[in-house]
């Protein structure tokens, strides 16, 4: 198989795709595809966003942020809230969504996100043209009756090299399938 070489981009993709919510004092939420898990005990995610975004200097201002899981339906909502500035338009009434604030933090959270994962700003590290914010999880909220599983959420995610959203309705195997039956 040939191969070509690929420009100096982060072709590690799908990325999940997410609401991040923040502004105590006037909520606001933006689209971050540049996310992960960084540390399962104590649970920490991690989020890149640039120092000229809105939401970044929110973010300095708490030390708080959410995340937010939408799903593949919420494609819309998620382009409108990365898109758009907060310094212009309030996203939760233009998207329609319910705020509701985090028990640990009083930061806003969505409630129409099957997922809503509160978190407190352990530590920042600024690399090139993002900042990256490593949030510690201080408490996880579930919509009653979502199954915990990709059929279950059907969650969002992001191609960068294209710039399309794409749904993740199917599970194609689970941890250890592999080795079942040897």
């Amino acid at each position: 198989m040939k191969k070509r070489l690929g420009a100096l981009e982060s072709y590690l993709y799908p990325t999940p795709c997410v609401l991040v919510s923040c502004g105590k004092d006037r909520p606001n939420i933006m689209t971050v595809a540049w996310c992960g898990v960084l540390c399962s005990k104590p649970p920490m995610v991690g989020i890149s966003i640039r120092p000229q975004r809105y939401s970044h200097g929110l973010i300095v201002e708490d030390g708080v942020f959410g995340v937010n899981v939408p799903t593949s339906g919420m494609a819309r909502e998620v382009d409108v809230c990365g898109t758009l500035s907060g310094r212009d338009v309030d996203k939760f009434e233009l998207c329609g969504f319910t705020p509701f604030f985090g028990a640990h933090t009083g930061v806003p959270l969505i409630k129409e996100c099957p997922v809503n994962i509160e978190c407190r700003v352990r530590e920042t590290l600024e690399l090139g043209v993002h900042t990256l914010f490593v949030g510690e999880v201080v408490e996880v909220y579930i919509t009653d009756g979502v199954k915990e599983s990709v059929q279950g959420l059907d969650p969002l995610c992001y191609i960068p090299i294209t710039g399309e959203y794409a749904g993740l309705s199917r599970a194609v195997g689970s941890y250890g399938f592999s080795r079942k039956g040897r």
